[in-house]
């Protein structure tokens, strides 16, 4: 599909509102002289760990551990990620690392 000049300029412009909606609208909503919703702050709390399990098992969906190398690359990677996470407390290096290690173990080692 071929967008015309016109078009592209008004989805670079819809893109653009849409982007900067949502970056100003929690300051907008919950400006810094209001208490911050108790619904709001349970969300801050719960969110993230509901937002990594959904990540894990979208992950895993597709693995099969009744045919090689049996989940075993993904296994060690989610291995190595705890225990950087465990180690170092530092969430660029466990996902980080544990990228690197399953990218390194499903091209060289579990070819």
């Amino acid at each position: 599909m071929i967008s015309s000049l016109q078009q592209s300029l008004i989805i670079v412009a819809m893109v653009t509102v849409g982007t900067a909606l949502t970056r100003f609208l929690p300051f907008i909503l919950f400006p810094d002289n209001r208490e911050t919703p108790q619904y709001i702050r349970y969300l801050g709390k719960v969110l993230p760990f509901a937002v990594i399990g959904l990540l894990i098992v979208y992950c895993l969906k597709s693995v099969s551990v009744l045919s090689a190398p049996y989940g075993i690359p993904e296994g060690i990677a989610i291995g190595c990620i705890v225990l950087f996470q465990l180690w170092k407390s530092n969430t660029f290096l466990s996902i980080g690392g544990g990228t690197v290690l399953y990218m390194i173990l499903v091209q060289f080692v579990f070819i």
